[in-house]
């Protein structure tokens, strides 16, 4: 592997999944499956046409008031509560899920410890059999610029003190597991279920920790610490940033100064290009990320029909069996909701195929440059295939960075995962296939609060979606463009924050941004 670009030989690779926790090899070839062979007929000759203008709309931020809004959640108010003199206790957490859930958990602690007037101990990660990383929290992030961000709100120390070390935390009854206390909680519950254990035992121990803090009520300066802590307090460790830089650096050259975004995701590797090496750059100019959700387990899970015949349904059937046990007996005890019914209601992951019909009906020429976040694709090339057949320009970080560059994130999925945010977070264009992914939401929100209106996010409303593709027997290629980019362009509309809505995903509030 060398580092031009290089785009993936899906054809190259027998298929993969993962049972039992062990890496399977299927080396007889599947056929390709293609669920809308018209529609890509149609989309081919379409893209073929020479002097077709790309859809240079879709490269920009087509409302110029998110132009208007400017990161400002760092910034000091004087009606901003401080520091408590003295501190309850500590909060401790052990947070589960991957990179982008941790991410969540660790904002969430913070308000918490905030709220409770406690001190933060340096969040903790579990390991999981799923995702099988060790890494904690000084392997991704930077502590010490964690801790500088956030002394003013609140204490943070990297270890509980000698005296509170030797206590049995689970005999205490202080042990929080996400079993004690409601996803999506209020500040009340804490208040009345929390602090008072906080204030016997002087320490707590949140264990999980998963979406245990909602977004809707909770008091401003608690809503914008978790802004400040997302956007401005967590930055990459320098051997990440260093080789995201050069993963960038691989897919686009690059003809301006390092943008806000490159440089709070990468600080001093940030790349940029003087002009007058403008001529020795390689590469396109701009490229789009595409995080597409085929994975085997996602796949499986939402019960949907990929058009794959009896060989899938029993693959992916035996996949539940192993993996989603719990699933399993809900189905026994409820009434089935039908595969077509499913894709109606907007449940059924894209597949890749409808990716590159979105891309298609956008307008985006054959020969863009599509970074492909994670790349576990269910089916392998017998999915990709109809992608590829349209954009074949397609790469992952495994194809951008030498082995030897890859070599120190083996076996640690979470690092991975941030070379992924990374690409998908500072691409020219972001598109998402599923609005429920962390990863996918995280992303759209930093591109929202550090893009200055120049970072455009995809995001296909899949029950919209589902409709429009129902009709690919017959609708005319003109008819699904329209419809596909109105579908779009709805989805790009400047709003405020919602109520309950993800201040992540949506930073547009007065708590995180302000309006110039």
């Amino acid at each position: 592997m060398n580092a031009e670009l290089t785009p993936i030989s899906w054809y190259a690779l027998p298929y993969m999944y993962a049972k039992d926790d062990n890496v399977v090899s299927i080396h007889e070839e599947r056929p390709t499956v293609q669920m809308y062979g018209r529609l890509l007929k149609l989309a081919s000759m379409v893209l073929a046409e020479e002097f077709k203008q790309d859809s240079l709309n879709f490269w920009n931020e087509p409302y110029h008031q998110a132009s208007k809004w400017k990161p400002c959640a760092d910034k000091k108010y004087r009606t901003t509560p401080g520091k408590p003199d003295k501190s309850n206790g500590y909060i401790m957490v052990s947070a589960n899920g991957g990179l982008n859930q941790q991410r969540v958990a660790i904002c969430n602690a913070v308000a918490v410890a905030s709220l409770l007037n406690a001190t933060l101990v340096l969040p903790k990660f579990l390991y999981s059999n799923v995702w099988k990383d060790p890494s904690q929290f000084g392997d991704i992030y930077q502590e010490d610029y964690f801790m500088r961000i956030l002394k003013d709100d609140i204490d943070i120390v990297k270890e509980l003190p000698p005296h509170l070390k030797p206590l049995d935390i689970e005999a205490m009854g202080t042990l929080i597991t996400d079993a004690d206390i409601v996803k999506e909680a209020k500040p009340d519950d804490y208040i009345t279920s929390v602090l008072p254990l906080l204030l016997q035992n002087r320490v707590v121990h949140f264990l999980g920790f998963g979406n245990r803090l909602g977004f809707d009520p909770l008091p401003p300066h608690l809503q914008r610490l978790r802004c400040k802590c997302n956007f401005h307090a967590l930055k990459f460790v320098l051997k990440i940033q260093k080789v995201g830089s050069l993963l960038i650096k691989r897919i686009k050259k690059y003809y301006a100064a390092p943008r806000q975004l490159d440089k709070q995701l990468l600080g001093d590797f940030a790349p940029g290009i003087s002009p007058k090496q403008h001529n020795i750059a390689s590469g396109p100019s701009r490229y789009l990320a595409l995080h597409l959700r085929f994975e085997e387990d996602m796949v499986a899970y939402s019960l949907c029909d990929f058009g794959g015949g009896d060989y899938e349904k029993k693959e992916l059937e035996a996949y539940r069996d192993v993996h989603f046990p719990l699933l399993i007996e809900r189905l026994k005890n409820s009434k089935p909701v039908s595969p077509v019914e499913l894709r109606k209601l907007g449940r059924c992951p894209l597949t890749p195929e409808e990716a590159a019909l979105v891309l298609a009906a956008l307008g985006f020429k054959p020969e863009t440059f599509i970074y492909l976040a994670g790349s576990h694709i269910y089916g392998g090339s017998s999915r990709m295939q109809p992608f590829t057949s349209l954009y074949p320009n397609l790469v992952t970080k495994e194809t951008l960075l030498t082995s030897s560059e890859l070599a120190p994130f083996k076996n640690f999925s979470s690092q991975l995962a941030a070379l992924d945010f990374i690409a998908c977070a500072t691409s020219d264009v972001f598109a998402m296939t599923d609005s429920g992914s962390q990863l996918s939401s995280l992303v759209s929100g930093f591109r929202t609060y550090y893009g200055d209106g120049h970072a455009p996010t995809l995001r296909p409303n899949k029950k919209r979606l589902a409709a429009i593709l129902s009709e690919n027997r017959t609708i005319g290629w003109n008819t699904f463009e329209d419809r596909v980019r109105k579908m779009i362009e709805e989805g790009q509309r400047v709003q405020l924050r919602g109520s309950g809505r993800s201040i992540y995903r949506q930073p547009r509030c007065p708590e995180c941004m302000c309006r110039s």
